[in-house]
């Protein structure tokens, strides 16, 4: 429907703001399932890809085998344990927003957008704070900024139906 105003069905109820809170529920969730996938894929580039991050082929040249094995076991370590968090992190957004944004809960919904800002606002200014390596931010960054952007859409328009309770 193109108005705001809300609609009532035969029950009297407010049929949309609760398609408000329905959609941006699955647009939240389904970022939260992107993020998993963003997750995944890094922990896989970690072991049969290049050894580093996706968008990240080579630091000052070397490839992961150039470099230490201690070094490179390092950093390693460091991406499996990065990609835990990112996969955790969407898990949770994902089933917050699936089974709590869904059934109307503010906690929910609050508790989904702390999530996901607190890892990506920790985590996503490092990338621009110096050229230490280079990396392709397509590739790198591209990913979980669309799924971003998709949950940002998701948290707006639910809060359009949860603000109406």
């Amino acid at each position: 429907m193109a108005t705001d105003q809300p609609v009532t069905d035969e029950r009297g109820e407010q049929v949309q703001f609760e398609s408000h809170v329905r959609n941006g529920a699955v647009l939240m969730a389904l970022a939260g399932i992107a993020f998993v996938g963003y997750g995944v894929v890094f922990l896989v580039m970690n072991f049969v890809g290049s050894g580093f991050e996706l968008g990240v082929s080579t630091l000052a040249g070397m490839t992961s085998a150039d470099l230490d094995p201690t070094v490179a076991y390092y950093i390693s370590h460091l991406h499996v344990a990065t990609a835990a968090f990112i996969i955790s992190t969407g898990i949770a957004v994902a089933g917050l927003s699936w089974y709590g944004v869904r059934q109307r809960l503010t906690w929910a919904w609050a508790t989904a957008i702390v999530t996901a800002v607190v890892g990506l606002a920790l985590a996503l200014p490092m990338h621009w704070t110096g050229d230490a390596f280079s990396h392709d931010w397509v590739t790198h960054l591209g990913p979980i900024y669309l799924a971003t952007i998709v949950f940002l859409v998701g948290v707006a328009l639910s809060y359009r139906g949860l603000r109406t309770s």
